[in-house]
């Protein structure tokens, strides 16, 4: 099964050819990559056209003109990982937070459902130990409140590690996704329990990153409890009819 990679990277030099070399000597021989630059100020790009070059056919880039945003960084990489041919479409972030040698693991679940969730609060899915309270005490009310708001069947809403079927994330309106910030991780799995996907939840464990700093602030808190409710609204009507999505805002 042809797998791509989604990572999208901002400021992630360091860690990049790190997560790259990693993957590449996954089990899964036919993983391919795809990095989507913000135009870090740290040539995380010029790092990305580096990699590709010396590993041909196997990671492309897209280069955008700005800093514009997880989600539509998320959704360009989507576009172009199904353009080209991927059966499976994996998401996950470039700071290392997330083990490479977990996707055997997500790989065989996803034979029994459409998307797999690399899980922290499933039984074996854990924290790195650094975390301080409040910070695992914040994501875990998240996933609480969103879980509740939208009757989702997940105990890790936000979880950034995904794989997916073609034909699930292939059947998602992508084109009436609203959020940017890390609420687009809740948006998309809305979307695909609205559409009756299955979904299988893999325990992880989720590393503190070693270089760089954390993109998540108190801005991107704020707009992902208000999104929940606009979520809940927006797709309210969303629902598949035989082969046909129908989506009404």
């Amino acid at each position: 099964m042809l797998i791509t990679a989604i990572i999208p990277t901002y400021n992630e030099a360091e860690n990049l050819p790190i997560l790259v070399s990693y993957l590449l000597s996954s089990p899964l021989q036919e993983l391919r990559i795809v990095v989507v630059d913000d135009k870090s100020p740290d040539e995380t790009g010029r790092v990305a056209e580096s990699l590709a070059a010396t590993h041909p056919g196997r990671i492309e880039v897209i280069h955008r003109p700005r800093k514009m945003g997880f989600g539509t960084a998320c959704v360009s990489g989507f576009r172009l990982a199904l353009e080209s041919g991927a059966e499976a479409i994996l998401q996950m972030d470039a700071d290392l937070s997330h083990s490479p040698d977990e996707l055997s693991k997500m790989y065989a679940a996803l034979e029994s459902c459409d998307v797999v969730i690399g899980s922290r609060y499933v039984a074996g899915g854990r924290l790195d130990e650094r975390w301080p309270l409040w910070r695992s005490g914040l994501s875990a009310f998240g996933n609480a409140y969103a879980r509740t708001i939208l009757g989702l069947p997940l105990r890790d809403v936000t979880s950034g590690f995904r794989l997916w079927r073609r034909e699930a994330l292939q059947s998602l309106p992508l084109e009436h996704v609203k959020s940017n910030g890390y609420v687009f991780l809740v948006e998309t799995a809305y979307l695909a329990h609205r559409l009756g996907y299955r979904f299988s939840e893999v325990p992880i464990y989720f590393a503190e990153r070693q270089f760089g700093q954390s993109k998540m602030n108190l801005n991107l808190q704020l707009e992902a409890a208000f999104r929940v409710w606009q979520v809940l609204w927006s797709h309210r009507k969303v629902r598949r009819q035989g082969t046909e999505v129908r989506s009404q805002e």
